[in-house]
């Protein structure tokens, strides 16, 4: 499986980004897609998940009621919404791509990872 994510930016606080991630390869294997972002200096974190079905997404508490997460299966893409965004926001992204079963927070649970966007907020 191979992921491209794309869609980062320069915004001001307070603004919006799509970012997208388009999946290739062997999708039917993948069970649940993931966004993680990494500032400088600090560790990868979980930012949002969604399982293959589309029914079930899980945010971090960071991002809840601004970020939303979604999936187009018919065209292999998964969507990262960021509204009111924040200084703090500036990060990476990656999207992320899970086989199992396990903890969708955890990056370790995750076997594909596309190769980052940028995004920056300024203040």
């Amino acid at each position: 499986v191979q992921l491209q994510a794309s869609g980062g930016g320069l915004v001001q606080a307070g603004g919006s980004l799509r970012l997208s991630c388009a999946a290739s390869g062997r999708t039917f294997s993948i069970n649940f897609m993931g966004w993680f972002r990494q500032a400088p200096g600090k560790e990868r974190e979980f930012v949002a998940a969604i399982r293959s079905s589309g029914a079930s997404t899980n945010y971090a508490d960071s991002v809840k009621g601004r970020f939303t997460i979604s999936r187009d299966n018919a065209k292999s893409m998964v969507y990262l919404q960021m509204n009111s965004l924040k200084p703090e926001d500036t990060a990476v992204y990656y999207c992320a791509a899970s086989r199992g079963y396990g903890l969708l927070f955890a990056p370790s649970n995750y076997d594909y990872w596309g190769q980052g966007t940028q995004v920056t907020v300024s203040s």
